[in-house]
């Protein structure tokens, strides 16, 4: 038998020249893991790299000058998960906000325009409440001038209701409950929007917010009609004017006064009375 050189059995470090493997050398040296796990090699600059457009106006340029909507889109998404929270940033985010809106309203996209909504209550905690109001507003707005999206606006606001009443938000909450309860009253759902309205109305006529309590009492008089519940009608519309006349009312707000007052008289036959109150409601749609 041989006598073997313990020496010779000591293993050698090696050193490799260049360290650096690239993707294609590993490829060629080692085939059969690649294919077996191709997903997991990657370059380091491609996992690196940011899923996120920089919140300046070049951006809401880029978006304007794209010529697919769906590109514009994008883009507007990707400046919406820019990190930055410094003022200049949150204006072109609630620059980007507005244009997406248009954008998916005008694609018809309603359920996406429902989850943009969602995505974006972190971001209202970084802007005043009153900004907050606007943009929920406006969102439910457009979903609103989407056709057939009647039991989707009734889901939404009722998202909203639970989620501004966790957040506290008072002002935005009683707005979108009276919407909710405009809402339900369209779907046919008396028993449930009145509900909603009777708790309202207490709780704005504490608060003495008469532009909201204007609304609400016209909304409720409409209800009570529909209703056929005449007496009622006319009390919730006497109380819609009480408060009309201790505050400034909007032309458009006031011709709808003067149609449910028109609405009323008619029921009760009194055509004379209807009639100059219609005339009143249509000199305010022609102004």
């Amino acid at each position: 038998n041989r006598v073997l050189n313990p020496k010779k059995l000591e293993s050698k470090p090696t050193t490799n020249p260049n360290p650096t493997l690239s993707l294609s050398s590993f490829s060629s040296s080692c085939p059969l893991l690649l294919s077996r796990f191709p997903t997991q090699v990657v370059t380091m600059s491609s996992a690196m790299q940011p899923t996120y457009l920089p919140a300046t106006t070049d951006s809401i340029a880029q978006a304007l000058e794209a010529k697919d909507p769906s590109e514009s889109i994008s883009i507007l998404y990707q400046v919406l998960q820019n990190p930055s929270s410094s003022p200049e940033a949150l204006r072109i985010k609630e620059q980007a906000i507005s244009n997406l809106t248009e954008l998916l309203t005008q694609e018809k996209k309603a359920e996406e325009l429902r989850s943009l909504l969602t995505q974006l209550r972190p971001f209202f905690s970084l802007i005043p409440k009153a900004k907050t109001a606007k943009i929920v507003r406006g969102i439910i707005d457009a979903v609103a001038k989407i056709p057939d999206t009647s039991d989707l606006q009734i889901s939404l606001c009722k998202e909203m209701v639970e989620w501004t009443r966790a957040e506290k938000r008072t002002f935005l909450r009683q707005r979108v409950e009276a919407r909710l309860a405009a809402l339900l009253m369209e779907n046919k759902e008396y028993s449930e929007a009145l509900n909603l309205l009777s708790g309202l109305i207490k709780e704005v006529r504490r608060l003495d917010d008469k532009l909201l309590l204007v609304d609400i009492d016209l909304l409720e008089s409409k209800l009570h009609f529909s209703l056929r519940n005449l007496p009622k009608a006319k009390a919730a519309l006497t109380a819609a004017r009480t408060a009309a006349n201790a505050i400034y009312v909007p032309p458009a707000q006031q011709g709808t006064i003067d149609l449910q007052s028109g609405i009323l008289h008619a029921e009760e036959k009194d055509y004379k009375t209807a009639y100059s109150y219609f005339l009143k409601h249509l000199k305010l749609l022609m102004h």
